[in-house]
């Protein structure tokens, strides 16, 4: 739910920004970037804290704590007056957020050892079906409601999300305990960098994030350049992204049967092609099943890093 409710209003930021007076085109794409990249910027800088605070306190709890944040500051997005108001509370989403990763090692403690991959999967299974409902879910709603109600029903599906963990999440219930012997010696970053092509590919990971990552700033902007009204743009772009997210998870689950196939080189080098493909259609076209059909190949293609 928490998924969800975050793509029911993030990918339509940019257009929120300009109902807050900002007119330029590049200073929404600005506020936008900036916003929407600080919140996972700090959660990455407070990772190994929560991480630490939930071995010892408890996962639970953490993920509680996480919730009850973005239920709050969510619903206070909804009452902004200026952008740099939305910067500000991203920023101190950041501080909170950290639930997807817990709730992964939730799953993981929790389920008997021979289904803790099962549940993994079904956790990361509904981290990605998330994304591909809740843009068309945003869009109906920016159309219906307006953009900030909108934020009070993201707000919304967190509570809801927090009271299913608080309800029926048992802390006390762990299965898989770990069978392995403990190494007891230390890896540092300099033992990883000696991996065999390991810094290669987070080089190529970090190129394909980041291209994937700039669609969220600029695509509703574009979607409306291109000739849609500004009533349809919410609409219309939440279909793109639902799409992108959708294909994306399709693109996980082939790509795992491909490997058993072909090279995990070939994957990469068809996926980038594949993406840079659709990139290429949907920044020459404005016909909506073009940028439809732009959209799947560009998300099947990411979705192969």
């Amino acid at each position: 739910m928490g998924y969800t409710g975050f793509t029911v209003v993030m990918p339509f930021l940019p257009l929120f920004i300009g109902q807050l007076g900002v007119t330029d085109v590049g200073h929404v794409a600005i506020w936008t970037g900036l916003s929407l990249g600080v919140t996972p910027g700090l959660t990455a800088l407070l990772a190994p804290a929560w991480g630490r605070l939930g071995d010892r306190y408890g996962r639970k709890i953490m993920v509680e704590r996480s919730m009850i944040s973005f239920v709050v500051l969510f619903a206070a997005m909804g009452y902004v007056t200026r952008a740099w108001h939305v910067l500000v509370l991203r920023a101190v989403q950041g501080l909170f957020a950290g639930y997807g990763s817990l709730s992964v090692a939730m799953a993981a403690e929790s389920a008997p050892r021979d289904r803790m991959p099962s549940a993994i999967g079904a956790v990361q299974t509904a981290q990605r079906i998330g994304p591909a409902v809740g843009p068309l879910i945003g869009g109906v709603l920016a159309d219906v409601v307006g953009l900030r109600r909108a934020f009070l029903v993201t707000a919304m599906f967190y509570a809801g999300g927090l009271a299913l963990v608080h309800i029926l999440y048992d802390d006390g219930a762990v299965h898989a305990q770990a069978t392995d012997p403990v190494e007891t010696g230390r890896v540092t970053f300099r033992n990883v960098l000696a991996f065999q092509n390991f810094l290669l590919m987070m080089c190529v990971i970090f190129g394909l994030q980041f291209v994937d990552r700039s669609f969220g700033p600029v695509l509703p902007l574009w979607v409306e350049q291109v000739g849609v009204t500004h009533a349809r743009v919410p609409l219309v772009s939440g279909v793109l992204f639902s799409i992108m997210a959708f294909t994306g998870a399709l693109g996980h689950h082939f790509c795992g049967k491909l490997l058993t196939r072909y090279t995990s080189r070939l994957i990469i080098a068809a996926g980038a092609a594949c993406a840079a493909g659709g990139c290429g259609l949907l920044g020459v076209s404005g016909m909506f099943w073009i940028m439809c059909a732009a959209s799947t190949l560009s998300a099947s293609g990411s979705a192969r890093r």
